[in-house]
Order: C-alpha cells, then structure tokens, then sequence
C-alpha cells in the first residue's frame, strides 16, 4: 500500500522548481496558477533568493505548487492514502479530489496572506529539536513559553515562539536533545501567534464547495482519517494555529498497512522521518524530474486499484 505525502514550509530552496518547469506543459500551467492567485510562482521557484521564498506568503502557495505539479508528472495514480505536514495538507487535499487545483491555490494564497500578517505583528519563529525524549522535551518547551508547533516522531519536535524564547531554548536545550536547529520559516505557525489569521481564512473556506475524499486522508490534526470534505476544511482552518501531530500520522500510516511512502516535491524531510519511524516501509523522495521513472516503478510495485481506495 502506497501513502502519498506533501512536505511543508522549511522545505523550499532557491530555483527548485527550475527543472520542472522543462516538463512538457509545466511552465504554462504553473504560468496559468501565477495568473489565478496573483504571484508570479515561475519567478519565485526558479530566480528568487532563500529570503524571498521564505516569506510565508510566497512559500506557501510555492509548496503547494511544485506538489501538485510533480504528482501529476506521475500520472494518473490511485494511491492507498494521502496526507500533508502543514500546509503539505492543502496539497494532500487536492490530492484526495476535496478541492480541485485552483481553488487549492487560492485558499493557499490567501493562508499565506493571513499567516504573514499575523506574524507580522510579533518577530516569531520555529527551531527543530533533534533527539530527547518527547516529553521531557515538551515540559522544557512549556516552562520556556514555547509551544511544540509540530510532533514529528522519529525524534523530532519543532518549537515555536518569540525569537527571545527561541534563543533561551538555544542556550537551554532539553536533556537528550543532540541539537537546536533554526528553520527557513518566518513566523511561530500553528500556535496562538497564528489566531488572527484563523477567522480570515475561515471565511476564505466558506466560499468553497468542497467534495468528500475519494482516497483515505490522513489529518495531521491527530492522525485520524477523514471522510467529509467539510470536516477536512475545517480541519484546514483550524490547525493554522494547532500543533502539527505528524508522529500520529506515521502511525495511521502503519495501522493501514503502508508499505510505500513517495514525497512530492521538494521531498526529503518527510521521507527523512519515515525512514527513523517506519522501518521497513519504502521511502521516495521526489526532489527533481529524474527521480520520476524510480517513483512510477514502485508505484506500479504498490498498486492500489482505485475501487479500494476511494471512500476508504
């Protein structure tokens, strides 16, 4: 059984989506997306610096971009589950036919707008915490003010809060924790500094129709799985300023019985966590067009005929 996951903000570089856009069809449907939200995402994935990019409101829709456009570089496929860390869950949501491509991309671009602003109105930021036990990890977090934005598993929580309480944590790490690494992300996400973009994008999801799943999908609210299109935009809405369970995630992954799992670009992190928590289950990362043929053929070795998968 084949997951298919898309990352989040942290895993953008400068020109990645260069070699993409060299795809048959790429550059004029990425050009088509940059006409319907208003950015110019050709620009920012292939000529704009690591500081532009990691502006929330370019990276966001710029993540959810370059997923979309890879998972369709694979072809017409039905995998067994999707799911996405972060704004990774808006991609999944298009993966799973609960909003189509552009209404994705819209309620990214005004995600990233919100969020932007909110961040604007504190200087907050992200620091993942590599190693340590769990809870040991979060009662430090706690103690200093910060909030575990994100529980990865594997050994990975990220923190989150003001930039003074990020440098305390810097210089006060968790005991077992091996290292404190700053993140390419320019605010405190999934925590109360995020509040004031839940009501706008809120109203953003009630403009939209959004239908019911047609694969299993994976929420990172708590690993459960989802089967009401509204619930999942509700869901949308409110883990803007939740913490991120994708620990729970990995775990639904190996009561469904994943035994593949295919990052869509720019892959790596999350392969890089299931590599440590789901021993034994094949792991892809789609960082560039050559890793395409490598993905199809596990693909084609995991298989999940589509009348399994969808309603699932």
């Amino acid at each position: 059984m084949l997951v298919l996951v898309a990352p989040g903000q942290g895993a953008q570089t400068p020109g990645f989506l260069t070699p993409w856009l060299e795809l048959p069809g790429a550059a004029d449907r990425v050009a088509a997306w940059s006409d319907a939200i208003g950015l110019d995402l050709v620009h920012y994935g292939t000529q704009a610096d690591a500081e532009a990019i990691r502006d929330t409101a370019v990276a966001q829709p710029l993540l959810v971009a370059a997923g979309l456009l890879s998972a369709a570089a694979l072809g017409d496929i039905a995998p067994g589950a999707v799911a996405g860390h972060s704004v990774g869950e808006i991609t999944a949501a298009a993966f799973a036919g609960v909003l189509d491509d552009v209404s994705a991309l819209n309620l990214v671009r005004k995600r990233g707008l919100a969020m932007a602003d909110a961040a604007a109105i504190t200087e907050t930021g992200m620091s993942a915490l590599l190693g340590g036990d769990p809870q040991v990890s979060v009662a430090h977090l706690e103690k200093l003010g910060l909030t575990p934005a994100n529980i990865n598993g594997a050994g990975q929580i990220v923190a989150a809060g003001t930039l003074e309480q990020l440098a305390a944590l810097a210089e006060d790490k968790p005991e077992g924790v091996r290292k404190v690494v700053p993140l390419k992300v320019a605010g405190a996400f999934h925590t109360r500094h995020m509040a004031p973009a839940v009501d706008t994008l809120a109203k953003a999801a009630a403009e939209l129709a959004p239908a019911d799943p047609k694969l299993t999908y994976v929420s990172n609210k708590d690993g459960r799985t989802v089967a009401s299109g509204t619930e999942v935009l509700e869901r949308l809405v409110g883990q803007v300023a939740n913490p991120v369970r994708w620990d729970l995630c990995m775990e639904t992954f190996k009561e469904l019985g994943v035994t593949a799992l295919i990052e869509v670009c720019p892959g790596g992190t999350l392969t890089g966590l299931a590599k440590r928590a789901l021993p034994g289950v094949r792991t892809l990362a789609l960082k560039t067009p050559e890793d395409l043929d490598a993905a199809r053929a596990l693909i084609a070795e995991t298989a999940t005929p589509a009348a399994d998968a969808a309603g699932a």
